[in-house]
């Protein structure tokens, strides 16, 4: 067998050993197999704030398998938190700043493997990314899911007691009442949000553990789970399993497969094509379009569907999904398992897997006075939601490198529509307009400038929740930025308009009264009328080539710090808006 990489390195560096028992190693533990347990913990959030217990099970795990682990914390920031301020402009950037120290903890330190711990937006992409750059064999833990509050109360719904309170349809007792039972514990929020789906991609892609992801947060299987992680990454260092083994295009059109099944978040349209650069693989929105247009939809959780995504797993999970959607899966993908997944989905039949769920789900059914089966949470092949997938990647001559819509959540009346232009510079201008009635059925509501060189590419949650939450516009109304929206968002939203304005993409040419028109089904997105009158494709180019002349980039937002940095360097939104420098 190879030399493990921490035994070379403790030949050639000889403070290795005496800074590790200076640490609380024993000479014995320099002999084992060396483990990097890196985690997102901290009190920033929730999803964070419990995961310190899992880093102690995967400790336990790798103790009991014959290695070492060594603990490393990069935590990260809640977009929930940062919502209606500049913080949020932070959000996207941080993915890349804890990529960015797993790179810098891996390097600079050899370690034979890793197990990498997280929940949430960006610090489970950000572990995901880091994890395939430094490609060392490792386990992804992911951090679980929350329960709901009374009446299935989930934080998405938030941003909808806000807006009714902002119109004044509640009161402040309504939105106090929600604003205390919203969130119960910890894990990430009971939502097919960024979270989760992320989490739920972790697993479908193989990097996980058979049936880990949205575990409940606060429950003794997660616990279970992070100890065998911890075991499984010895194993794997001794085998050299890594990451560039198990993540192949393959894979990662199983999970992009599986993301149609959830409606998953069209965050993944960022995430998964960032991961996949690290690893020299690459897909982009036209991969996500190619695979959700024939796909089943299944899955009858919120924000789509009905019920919390603490009872995802009470229906069987990720391994449920990909039983329903198995003639499409490429089951010889190879996991972090050192089995297919074929295999392991064989082997969490055999094991009893679905007769814990089941009477997972009976509990909850007691709970919440319920009468759920399996079939009502994830549908069957034959009986799906849709068949269609979740999302859509629009082009044309407003995006001529791709717009994409999540159209499970949109309403019929938007998939095709010609509406009028209503362009706002900053998402605080646009959301005080809808709020105050300065908005129109029949509008297109744009949000400019708010892409990843713009101003980091933030979420328009706000707007977006206040435009989908009233009657009249949810139906009657487009909403288009260049900017990004929550895993959260309902309605007819459209999001990664690219190029970007700051890039000097069409979307920063559009003027007030010019006409939009939406066609879903023709995954097209046009500039195709001036001052309320339609022109020929041939005219509109024209007037866009006039205006660009004149047009001129806005001053960088932030001159100094990583919003600059990410400003300069990030990718197209539809390539991932990672950091490039080529």
């Amino acid at each position: 067998m190879k030399e493990l990489v921490s035994q070379t390195a403790r030949k050639r560096a000889p403070e290795m050993d005496p800074l590790r028992l200076g640490t609380g190693w024993t000479p014995e533990d320099l002999e084992k197999p060396q483990i990097m347990v890196e985690s997102t913990f901290g009190d920033s959030h929730p999803g964070s704030g419990h995961l310190d217990a899992l880093v102690r099970a995967v400790c336990r795990g790798v103790a009991d398998a014959g290695g070492r682990g060594a603990r490393y914390f990069c935590t990260d920031i809640c977009d929930g938190e940062s919502q209606g301020t500049d913080g949020i402009n932070y959000s996207l950037a941080s993915r890349e700043m804890i990529a960015g120290m797993i790179e810098i903890h891996a390097g600079a330190t050899p370690f034979d493997g890793g197990v990498f711990i997280a929940s949430c937006d960006k610090g489970l992409p950000g572990n995901l990314m880091g994890l395939a750059r430094v490609n060392m064999p490792a386990v992804v833990v992911t951090g679980g899911v929350m329960s709901a509050g009374p009446d299935l109360l989930t934080l998405e719904q938030l941003g909808m007691y806000a807006a009714q309170y902002e119109r004044g349809e509640i009161d402040m007792a309504r939105l106090e009442w929600a604003k205390k039972n919203a969130c119960p514990g910890c894990g990430a929020c009971s939502f097919i949000g960024t979270a989760s789906t992320m989490q739920i991609m972790s697993e479908a892609m193989g990097l996980s553990l058979p049936g880990s992801a949205l575990l409940p947060a606060e429950g003794p299987d997660l616990i279970e789970q992070a100890y065998q992680a911890g075991r499984q990454a010895v194993r794997l260092a001794l085998q050299g399993l890594r990451p560039s083994d198990i993540v192949t295009m393959d894979s990662l059109e199983n999970a992009i497969l599986v993301h149609a099944a959830i409606s998953g978040s069209t965050n993944a349209l960022l995430h998964l094509p960032a991961i996949a650069h690290e690893l020299g693989v690459v897909i982009d929105g036209g991969t996500f379009d190619r695979l959700h247009r024939d796909a089943r939809y299944l899955l009858d959780i919120r924000p789509t569907g009905r019920w919390p995504a603490e009872f995802f797993f009470y229906a069987g999970g990720v391994p449920a999904v990909m039983e329903q959607i198995r003639p499409v899966l490429r089951l010889d993908a190879l996991t972090v398992t050192g089995q297919t997944l074929g295999e392991n989905l064989e082997k969490l039949k055999s094991d009893g897997y679905y007769d814990r769920c089941e009477r997972l789900l009976h509990q909850a059914n007691e709970k919440y006075n319920l009468s759920l089966t399996r079939e009502d949470i994830v549908r069957p092949w034959d009986k799906p939601l849709g068949t269609s997938g979740s999302v859509a990647v629009l082009k044309g001559n407003l995006a001529p490198e791709g717009a994409v819509i999540k159209h499970t959540a949109c309403p019929r009346e938007m998939f095709h529509a010609v509406l009028t232009a209503r362009p706002f510079d900053s998402e605080e201008a646009c959301l005080d307009a809808v709020l105050h009635h300065r908005v129109q059925k029949g509008d297109a509501v744009l949000i400019r400038y708010e892409g990843p060189q713009g101003s980091g590419m933030p979420e328009m949650f706000y707007t977006s929740e206040a435009i989908s939450s009233d009657r009249e516009l949810g139906r009657a109304i487009a909403l288009i930025t260049d900017g990004r929206f929550s895993g959260a968002s309902t309605g007819p939203v459209i999001g990664h308009c690219s190029p970007e304005a700051q890039a000097g993409g069409p979307i920063a040419l559009v003027e007030e009264g010019d006409l939009i028109e939406i066609d879903v089904p023709g995954r097209r997105l046009d500039i195709v009328g001036v001052a309320g009158e339609r022109k020929t494709p041939e005219e509109i180019d024209q007037i866009l080539s006039a205006r660009r002349k004149l047009w001129q980039p806005k001053p960088r937002k932030y001159k100094g710090g990583v919003l600059r940095l990410f400003g300069e360097h990030a990718a197209s939104p539809m390539k991932g808006a990672y950091l490039s420098f080529d």
